[in-house]
């Protein structure tokens, strides 16, 4: 079976068990259940306003549900663990029945809804809520809420902190449904804060963690090998020979003399110095 398909069957199988409990279970206040499946079996907490209606005399009702729960259900080794819920009033699942029981007995609604949730606030909630849907009063449906204290509608808070109970009432005009959300006492909310007027710094401000590097100090370039110091010129040993000078090869023949000049330099050389003879002769 894919996975898909097994988070569907056991969400399907848990739903089914649920309302088995609500219907057998009823009378004792019931007030949800906790599946675990472990390597020995599947273990199951059974929360409930009267355990000993639970397991009834010498373990006789506690027996006909764990056979039933292996027969019906498929279960591996089913292991019942009955527990009683501390504070009824602060179970939404088993205030949500006795809402519901409360309509069917003929309270009207609004003197029900106040009369629970003041119960529900009294108990030491933080906040409550509950919606009436259905014909409350007549033949139109409509829908009828009580409010106190402070109530989470979405997000994590309302999945994970509010306490959802849901049950439904039979009235001689309709059904109706009845929806009660709790915030326990001990709830802690992300926005709840404390504002110290008076306090010392030191008792609140955390100490301060260990020293980290600091940041210029990680992105300082790693260090590179010395280059060897340079000797200026003045420290050039004496004793060193200076370079000879190149002499070209275009400026020196193989014979060691001079290139001949070209033809109308040397003709423009020679009426120079005819010209400067004739100047001496003249001056004599």
């Amino acid at each position: 079976m894919a996975d898909e398909h097994q988070f569907i069957s056991d969400g399907l199988q848990r739903t089914q068990i649920d309302e088995f409990f609500a219907s057998e279970l009823g009378r004792a206040g019931y007030g949800g259940m906790e599946v675990a499946k472990t390597p020995m079996g599947t273990q199951i907490v059974l929360k409930a306003e009267k355990p000993g209606m639970v397991i009834g005399k010498g373990g006789k009702n506690i027996r006909k549900i764990t056979s039933t729960l292996e027969e019906e259900f498929d279960l591996d080794d089913p292991q019942v663990d009955v527990q009683e819920v501390d504070k009824p009033d602060l179970n939404a699942r088993i205030v949500a029945d006795r809402l519901a029981n409360a309509l069917e007995r003929g309270w009207y609604f609004r003197k029900a809804g106040h009369t629970t949730i003041d119960r529900i606030m009294d108990s030491g909630a933080l906040g409550a809520e509950i919606v009436l849907a259905g014909k409350v009063t007549g033949a139109r449906s409509r829908v009828e809420k009580f409010n106190r204290g402070y109530i989470k509608h979405n997000g994590e808070p309302a999945e994970e902190i509010v306490d959802h109970g849901e049950s439904v009432s039979i009235m001689p005009l309709g059904t109706i449904g009845v929806t009660v959300k709790i915030i326990p006492p001990d709830a802690e909310l992300p926005d709840n804060f404390q504002v110290h007027d008076e306090a010392e710094i030191d008792e609140l401000v955390p100490e301060e963690p260990p020293e980290e590097a600091d940041v210029e100090d990680l992105l300082e370039p790693e260090e590179t090998p010395e280059e060897p110091a340079e000797v200026p010129d003045e420290e050039v040993l004496e004793d060193e020979p200076e370079p000879e000078e190149v002499v070209e090869e275009e400026d020196v023949d193989e014979a060691g003399d001079v290139p001949a000049l070209d033809e109308d330099v040397e003709a423009e050389a020679a009426a120079l110095i005819q010209r400067m003879e004739t100047d001496s002769e003249d001056d004599e």
